[in-house]
């Protein structure tokens, strides 16, 4: 069995082409994927080339981690899944490439415990399901603090927000730089960092990716106040340590999610208490899979580009 999938076979060289399929065991489920999303965070860095080295990192390698797509077939152990529309947050079934993360295919080969039935009418948004957990995860990890400075509008920075509100949190001030980013708050305040005069933040959630920026949220903490670094780093962290001794700053990395976060945001959004509407600004055909990339890296107002595989 073969499929079309995006591979990027170098950095910045990226193609459409078949690629073989490992056969489904019995455990397994084929999903015929519908969308998938691109990734401006760990997807960049693999187009780049500058992800930094972990096991299994090579190429070339088929991305992706964002995937909806509708059950069309299955092993003996997995008959009832079919025709059931599931999130799939990547995939290892391809043959002749690395599969990081797998997810940007037309028709993907995982076991059924990997494909999260969502209800229909999520549609692209289920996509969406990936980074709301990463919110959560960070969120969570964090026992009752809640952030109350988030560094970052982008897609993550609004999941933060909106997560902080529904997980019984005051509303957080966001900080953003880029005038493109700075609408679409729901119930919470956005600013540029230079308009903002507080220095008593208990939990700064930095999404922005900046590794030069520790200094900075550092001197922005109540005292015994957390950073916390939720974003994807390719460059080195340093901070000055006076001023962190001074506060007993607190540092944390979230690292990525659990099966427990993706089913609570699934079961937040289902009882309409996490919204994932206004955040899929761009959709493109699989075809189109080269320029798609090229605008969700290089167009500061796509906040989030979708792959429709439909017509593949």
């Amino acid at each position: 069995m073969n499929t079309l999938a995006v591979v990027l076979e170098e950095p910045e060289r990226l193609a459409l082409k078949e690629v073989a399929l490992a056969s489904p065991g019995a455990d397994d489920v084929v999903v015929d994927i519908e969308w998938s999303g691109i990734s401006t965070g760990t997807e960049r860095l693999l187009w780049s080339g500058r992800m930094p080295h972990f096991p299994g990192m090579g190429y070339p390698l088929v991305p992706g981690y964002e995937s909806v797509g509708r059950v069309s077939e299955t092993g003996e152990a997995a008959r009832a899944r079919i025709g059931e529309r599931v999130f799939v947050p990547g995939a290892r079934c391809f043959a002749d490439v690395r599969s990081l993360f797998g997810g940007a295919a037309a028709r993907l080969v995982v076991p059924a415990s990997r494909a999260i039935t969502i209800r229909e009418d999520l549609a692209e948004r289920g996509t969406l399901l990936a980074l709301a957990a990463t919110a959560y995860h960070a969120i969570a990890a964090g026992g009752e603090a809640r952030p109350d400075l988030i560094v970052g509008h982008g897609v993550l920075g609004r999941l933060l927000a909106r997560l902080a509100i529904a997980m019984g949190g005051e509303p957080p001030a966001v900080w953003e730089t880029n005038p493109e980013r700075a609408g679409g708050a729901e119930g919470y305040t956005i600013l540029d960092p230079a308009d903002d005069t507080r220095r008593d933040y208990r939990a700064i959630y930095d999404v922005s990716g900046d590794s030069a920026l520790l200094d900075e949220l550092i001197a922005r903490l109540a005292p015994a106040g957390e950073v916390v670094l939720a974003g994807f780093y390719s460059a080195p962290l340093s901070f000055s340590f006076p001023p962190a001794f001074m506060r007993e700053a607190r540092i944390r990395i979230a690292a990525e999610w659990r099966e427990p976060d993706l089913l609570a945001v699934k079961e937040l959004v289902e009882a309409g208490r996490l919204s994932l509407d206004g955040l899929i600004t761009h959709r493109c055909e699989a075809r189109q899979a080269g320029d798609a990339y090229r605008t969700a890296f290089g167009d500061a107002a796509c906040l989030k580009m979708i792959l429709d595989w439909r017509a593949s």
